[in-house]
């Protein structure tokens, strides 16, 4: 195991999250670290220690963390702290909702009604950032049919190499 490796993966996830997705960073290190921490579940305390990070970042970052539906919480017979661990259902769920397309066009909609009576130009930006959408939102059923069968392909035969 590369620790240095594994230190960048989690630092670098950190910094991806908080650019592309507006997050604190520490949301996308705790994030990093529970894609790739054994065991797989990890307590508040244990996050805090590896991340090197304040009792009140981790609460927030597996809030946020817990909210979005990437990790989930877990508690052991016997203890008396829950753990968190990565939901490898979460991305399935994530990338493949129809809600991140149904949100964005119902407000793009508010504003094209809005602008019904003016000329074309103005709601031009408007229409083709609806047209995107609703292009994203015709193909990613058939995207998803590819993807599972190619996933299922894909596990079917790194299954059979390995017996």
């Amino acid at each position: 195991m590369d620790q240095l490796a594994i230190e960048r993966f989690v630092e670098e996830l950190g910094v991806l999250l908080e650019l592309e997705a507006g997050t604190p960073r520490m949301v996308g290190r705790a994030l990093g670290w529970l894609l790739v921490c054994d065991p797989p579940e990890q307590s508040a305390a244990e996050l805090a220690e590896v991340l090197q990070a304040s009792k009140g970042s981790i609460s927030t970052a597996t809030r946020v963390l817990l909210r979005i539906g990437f990790i989930e919480r877990v508690r052991f017979r016997g203890e008396r702290f829950d753990r968190f661990r990565a939901r490898p259902e979460a991305w399935d769920e994530f990338f493949w909702r129809q809600e991140q397309f149904i949100a964005p066009r119902r407000v793009l909609r508010l504003g094209l009604d809005a602008l019904a009576d003016e000329p074309r130009a103005r709601r031009a930006r408007l229409e083709e950032l609806d047209s995107i959408y609703a292009w994203w939102e015709e193909r990613m059923p058939r995207l998803r049919e590819e993807y599972v069968r190619d996933r299922d392909r894909a596990r079917g035969q790194g299954q059979a190499g390995e017996q």
